[in-house]
């Protein structure tokens, strides 16, 4: 007897609305734009989560026969970068094209498909300050001392997707690199558009001097360039909420028209070590690198799948230990599977349908191994679990579509 299946519709929470939300299935493709790394350092578990994620999103919609095209940014021009190149010694635009190829070489050992379009900042400057110039024009931005802001009482719901209040909106935006005191800014809420740079710090031409763009008006530019003036989902780490993607909806609809920005925001909780956030920022980063010469990549990824996507948890190295035993006896019990009917994937895309729940679709695919299901690959495959499949590794890492990061081509 064959699994009912009851899910037509992938289902997501929506940050801006705080309710499950379906993306209806349709012939054209569901636009997702996820904001990808700052490629100052290597990938660490907090980045794999976010991406491992949606990865498994895009394998449960292709599934489906659901088109999708993908896009993940790289922000490689950015303070941090700068900061980082000056004590490396180095320039930005090379550290950003190594750490670019680190970081997708990282994901390609996960078994993470790549993205259909991997844009850098820095190849879509021309983009960036026709979209400021569009900004000023309206009345959206203003220019002081090279520097361009965005004027954020031009906007009348400024925070919706946060739901901060002014207050904390501000002390928020000093610890995430802005300064609500500059002295050139009508409001301290508003945030960098364009700036000034340094002699040493990317720079390119613009009606405003030359100078290089601030962060929020990156991903606005990408997205709307390869995907329209609307996105079906939009993603990223929790902790992009504010300033970042608040301001991206501000910009991007000032500029279209259009809102919402995105149908459905989908936020990744934050991964925890030691008691406190695993960011670059705070150097207690536990690298995926330093991970894969001890742990196969399907150990790895069960680790990250065993959380609900939107749960902030603490990684502790004995979680890793108890996957890796787990991982090895699903190992076993597929090479002793037999023919199945393939009840055991429509059973775990049912779970991913429901707003990504990859802690049952594990359990599913561990009950359908004990029955010896032999329909347990696609299940695995929506999960990105390799389980024994094997080939040559870089023809499978070819497969993912990963490529190598191309050539320097930033600023002067």
């Amino acid at each position: 007897m064959r699994a009912s299946y009851t899910f037509i519709t992938m289902r997501l929470r929506n940050t801006e609305t705080n309710a499950v939300q379906p993306l209806e299935r349709r012939p054209e493709p569901v636009r997702l734009y996820v904001c990808g790394i700052t490629p100052y350092d290597t990938t660490h578990l907090g980045h794999a989560f976010t991406y491992v994620v949606f990865d498994v999103l895009v394998r449960a919609l292709r599934a489906s026969g659901q088109p999708v095209r993908y896009v993940q940014n790289v922000t490689d021009v950015d303070d941090d970068i700068i900061k980082r190149a000056r004590e490396l010694g180095t320039t930005w635009d090379h550290l950003a094209v190594k750490e670019t190829a680190l970081y997708a070489d990282d994901m390609a050992d996960l078994n993470v498909l790549a993205p259909d379009v991997f844009p850098r900042a820095s190849h879509t400057i021309p983009k960036i300050i026709a979209l400021i110039v569009r900004l000023a024009a309206s009345g959206h931005a203003y220019q002081r001392d090279g520097n361009v802001y965005f004027r954020v009482g031009s906007v009348a719901d400024y925070g919706r997707l946060s739901r901060l209040s002014r207050e904390e909106m501000i002390t928020l935006s000093a610890q995430r690199g802005a300064d609500p005191n500059d002295p050139r800014k009508q409001d301290p809420l508003d945030f960098v558009l364009w700036q000034a740079s340094a002699p040493d710090e990317p720079r390119w031409e613009s009606p405003w001097g030359v100078g290089r763009p601030g962060w929020h008006i990156e991903c606005s530019a990408m997205a709307l360039e390869y995907l329209g003036p609307q996105v079906d989902v939009h993603g990223g780490g929790a902790d992009l909420i504010y300033p970042h993607q608040e301001s991206e909806i501000a910009q991007s609809e000032s500029v279209t028209g259009i809102r919402p920005f995105a149908r459905i925001w989908v936020h990744v909780g934050m991964v925890g070590y030691q008691g406190e956030k695993m960011s670059k920022s705070l150097r207690n980063l536990v690298l995926v690198r330093d991970l894969l010469k001890r742990y196969d990549a399907d150990s790895i990824r069960v680790v990250l799948l065993r959380h609900h996507y939107r749960e902030p948890w603490e990684y502790t190295e004995d979680q890793l230990d108890d996957a890796a035993a787990w991982t090895k006896r699903l190992r076993a019990a597929a090479a002793r599977a037999s023919n199945g009917t393939g009840e055991s994937a429509l059973a775990v895309r049912a779970a991913l349908e429901d707003d990504l729940d990859t802690p049952r679709a594990l359990r599913l695919l561990d009950d359908a191994l004990g029955r010896g299901d032999g329909g347990w690959r696609a299940a695995a495959d929506l999960l990105g679990l390799r389980l024994g499949a094997s080939g040559d590794a870089k023809q499978m890492k070819k497969a993912l579509g990963w490529r190598a990061p191309f050539s320097n081509g930033g600023g002067s």
